[in-house]
């Protein structure tokens, strides 16, 4: 999978301390900006992406390489 396939609105997952972690891209980066205090090296050609995390709501960033499509599970109440 390319990182040019992801895009503001898909729901991804990835490895974070030993387990997997998922959330929503909110944001699609292209360009060097701050992010939690360090310089993160965007482009065109190798994006990173903002992602919201399903469990804390914190915001993450990560590059495409890392990332990986699923399906958003349900949460049953109950």
């Amino acid at each position: 999978m390319t990182t040019s396939e992801f895009k503001v609105g898909d729901h991804v997952e990835w490895r974070h301390d030993g387990s997997k972690t998922s959330g929503v891209i909110t944001e699609k980066v292209t360009s060097e900006i701050m992010f939690k205090g360090y310089v993160r090296h965007a482009s065109s050609k190798e994006p990173q992406y903002i992602i919201k995390s399903d469990i804390t709501n914190h915001l993450a960033m990560h590059k495409g390489t890392i990332l990986r499509r699923v399906k958003k599970q349900r949460v049953h109440a109950g």
